[in-house]
Formats: C-alpha cells, sequence, structure tokens
C-alpha cells in the first residue's frame, strides 16, 4: 500500500477535510477462504407442546387441573356446560324423527300412486341430511371435554371456570417432556437463515450452565418469519447431558457455516454502511470512484466482501471517510509524492 503526504506548515494544519489535499493510504483486496459465524438468541421450549382447545364454543363449567400439574393421556383437563350442547343433540335427533316419519309416508302414497318419484327421493334425502345433523351434533357433544393428548405437563392455563370459550381458543398449553424432549427456538434472520440447512450442527450455551456448552443440531426449520418479529424461528435440538432443564430458559446457538471464497478488505475502507449494503473509494485513472459492495460479514479488523469488488482491486483506507468523488480529484490532478508504507 502507499500513503499520500503533503508538508503542511504548523501554522496552516487543519483538519483533512478543510486541507487541499486529503492523506489516504491504499490497499490491495485479497481472496481468502473464511467461515461465517452465526450468533443467535433463543429459549428453551419442548418439543411436543400442543394448545388445548374445545371444539364447539360454550361456558367452561369445569376446569380441574391448574398450571404445573402433572397429567396423564387421556385424562379429563376441562369440560363445557352442556345446557346448550345436549339440546342441540335432542333437537338433531327430533329433527331425524320427524323425516324418518315422513318418508314412511311418502313410501306408502308412492306405492298407491299418489306421491310421485321425486317427492319420494326428496323426502330419502331429507332423512340423510337429518342422520348427518345427528352425527354433526354428537360429535360435537363428544368434543365438548378436553382431554390429555399425551402424557406431560401443563404449561399454561390461560381460561377459568365461567369464562366463554369460542371454538378452538387455546385452555391449556402443554408439553410432554421426557429427558431430551427439549429444543432451543431462537429467531434468525432472513439473511442467516438461508444458510441453515436441517442437521446443521451448533453450539449451545445457557445462563443457566455458564461453563457448559452442548451439542446442538438446526432441528426444525420453518415455512415463513414471525410476523410480529420478522424473525425466522429455527428450532435446534440439544444433548441435555442429563442436566436439568425447563421451559423459557435462555440460550444462545453459535453456528460455524462452511469455508467460502470472500474478497478481504480492512475495515475502514468501507463508508456509508447500511447492514450489509456499504460503498468503497478505488482509484480511477487521476480519480477515484465510489464502488457498491455488498458486505458479507465483519471478521475483526477485517471486512469480508461477496461482491462488488474483486481481488487485486486497491482501495482507499485511510482517508475515506473524507473523501467525496470531487476532493478526490484534485487530489489525484496535483499528483503529489507517493510514499510506500
Amino acid at each position: 500500500g502507499g500513503l499520500w503526504t503533503k508538508k503542511v506548515p504548523a501554522t496552516e494544519a487543519l483538519p483533512p477535510k478543510l486541507q487541499e489535499e486529503i492523506p489516504v493510504r491504499i490497499v490491495k483486496a485479497t481472496e481468502t477462504k473464511a467461515a461465517e459465524k452465526i450468533t443467535a438468541t433463543g429459549r428453551v421450549v419442548a418439543d411436543s407442546e400442543a394448545r388445548l382447545s374445545f371444539k364447539t364454543g360454550g361456558v367452561i363449567e369445569r376446569v380441574f387441573v391448574d398450571e404445573g400439574a402433572t397429567v396423564k393421556k387421556g385424562q379429563l383437563l376441562a369440560k363445557l356446560n352442556l345446557t346448550e350442547i345436549d339440546a342441540q343433540v335432542r333437537q338433531a335427533e327430533e329433527g331425524l324423527q320427524k323425516a324418518q316419519r315422513d318418508l314412511q309416508r311418502v313410501q306408502n302414497l308412492h306405492r298407491d300412486s299418489v306421491a310421485t318419484l321425486e317427492q319420494l327421493q326428496n323426502a330419502t334425502t331429507a332423512v340423510n341430511v337429518a342422520k348427518e345433523s345427528v352425527e354433526i351434533a354428537k360429535f360435537n357433544q363428544s368434543y365438548s371435554e378436553i382431554h390429555a393428548p399425551m402424557s406431560g405437563r401443563i404449561l399454561r392455563k390461560l381460561m377459568n371456570e365461567g369464562e366463554l370459550a369460542a371454538p378452538g381458543a387455546p385452555v391449556f398449553m402443554m408439553y410432554a417432556a421426557g429427558a431430551n424432549d427439549w429444543v432451543v427456538q431462537a429467531g434468525l434472520t432472513d439473511k442467516d437463515f438461508v444458510q441453515l440447512r436441517s442437521g446443521d450442527l451448533a453450539n449451545v450455551n445457557f445462563d443457566a450452565y455458564p461453563n457448559q456448552t452442548f451439542e446442538g443440531k438446526v432441528h426444525e426449520l420453518p415455512e415463513s418469519a414471525d410476523p410480529m418479529s420478522g424473525l425466522y424461528p429455527v428450532e435446534f435440538k440439544f444433548n441435555t447431558q442429563g442436566k436439568r432443564f425447563t421451559h423459557g430458559m435462555f440460550a444462545t446457538i453459535h453456528l460455524e457455516m462452511s469455508n467460502t471464497s470472500y474478497v478481504n478488505i480492512p475495515i475502514d475502507a468501507i463508508i456509508e454502511g447500511n447492514g450489509t449494503e456499504a460503498y468503497v473509494f478505488v482509484p480511477d485513472g487521476n480519480k477515484v470512484k465510489k464502488i457498491p459492495v455488498r458486505v458479507a460479514f465483519l471478521d475483526g479488523e477485517q471486512a469480508m466482501i461477496a461482491s462488488g469488488i474483486v481481488a487485486g482491486t486497491s482501495v482507499i483506507t485511510g482517508g475515506s471517510a473524507y473523501l467525496t468523488e470531487k476532493q478526490a480529484s484534485k487530489l489525484w490532478n496535483k499528483s503529489p509524492s507517493f510514499h510506500s508504507a
């Protein structure tokens, strides 16, 4: 690299941006292989978490368990007041009985050639529809109770006795947590998310166990981002190593992606950085030119460039913050002496 120099008397010393000539340092970009490191934070959740709700709406008559309760598969957890639901079943059954009586009457009239074939078909259809209505009412009646779909623990109780539960509204959150049935759910940006593949290895650290690193891997990749945070909730399975874990424990995920070729420049060559988008100044004849680049990631004092310049390109580092293309043009046109640095 090299350094532009100009001797300025002490009485004339001014900040670089006010001088006619701005000292700059020039270095050449190099190609290097590097592994991008991804870090994300998340919390421990159960792998087999379930939201339990009533299929039909109604007033909750009884809630049989509280938060933290251990439950067995099939155990009754809550039920609705059945007054309205039972009435709907009886109404459907009476409707079926009436449809069957109507069909019998039309069959007799059809045999006597009084009723038409169309009337007989309509009455038969009415009986079939009434049978389906009874099935629906009884199905809803059977799902007016919540039973545990698996053995586990109640994580949260979201509604209480006397409340009106809408169809499908969660009443309980539960999980079936075995010895290793835990995952870390961490939010990743789209830039990091697209690099992940199921099974990628990760290191997991927990605030609860500050001096221990747990082996993990990508367990489940979501189909879309969380609409609230804009991040992708990726699940990481990890080996508990016999330690005790519970829902909500804080975790940090560390991933190291495979080596990729990047163009490597000093970080102080970067100007006007905004996320992955930035600019660098490069010599262009007797002027300089501002070039857009895409920054892959930063590694210490170096910036790994994904696109915009190639290896061997000369870039301006020291003094670049004070440059504009117009100011730089004056500097290069004066052809000051060049000193290697």
